[in-house]
């Protein structure tokens, strides 16, 4: 996998830090990645890396997205040593790694947390294949309707499938879990959208392998 990116000039150092900071690491994350993000730092041990989140729905406004996390990194330098953000581009046009390049933290690559579930690379290879793909993974399985079906105003006009979906071809449910009660919702999900069902176990990918790299605790 491609590393998170780094900032540009030495802002993560150890230089001048209180005692209690060294070593401590910020996750700022999109809500939609909480279970995830919890199931790799519960499992490893790392008592050293914390976790905030910011709400999930930002995905549907990603023009919010740079300022939430900007207020948010505010807030929370001073408590640790390194944040590290924990998202894609999510739809902000490249604002988002510029920003996070000017406040001097580290982020996933990638345009979207389907890209780092799968590997961004194997992804951005795949990707001329399957543009007429929609993708879902364990969170969006599990808010289908509060993330799909109602903000497109299906569960009032069911009659706009056409408009949004006429040119998808099938769902791929990006399990980051073997869940069979989640598999069943996906498959679920695709015949209400009129589309094929394709189930494509992923685990969870770069996330882990990047949150993985905070291994050393202080």
């Amino acid at each position: 996998m491609t590393r998170p990116s780094l900032p540009d000039d030495d802002t993560l150092t150890h230089n001048g830090l209180d005692a209690s900071r060294v070593g401590r690491v910020l996750v700022l994350a999109c809500g939609a990645l909480a279970r995830e993000i919890l199931a790799v730092t519960k499992g490893n041990g790392f008592q050293h890396i914390d976790l905030h989140c910011l709400p999930a729905i930002l995905h549907n406004h990603p023009e919010r997205i740079v300022p939430a996390v900007t207020e948010a990194v505010a807030a929370y330098r001073e408590s640790y040593e390194t944040i590290f953000l924990a998202y894609a581009d999510c739809g902000t046009g490249g604002q988002l790694q510029k920003a996070a390049r000017d406040l001097g933290v580290m982020m996933l690559p990638g345009p979207h947390c389907y890209a780092f579930f799968e590997g961004a690379d194997g992804f951005v290879e795949r990707a001329a294949d399957e543009f007429t793909a929609f993708y879902l993974t364990d969170f969006l399985v599990r808010q289908f309707d509060a993330f799909v079906w109602q903000p497109l105003g299906l569960d009032r006009h069911p009659e706009l499938r056409d408009t949004y979906f006429g040119h998808y071809e099938k769902l791929v449910y990006q399990a980051q879990t073997d869940d069979p009660a989640l598999t069943a919702l996906a498959i679920e999900a695709a015949a209400r959208l009129g589309l094929e069902f394709e189930y494509r176990f992923t685990g969870y990918g770069d996330l882990k392998v990047a949150l993985e790299d905070f291994r050393d605790a202080p």
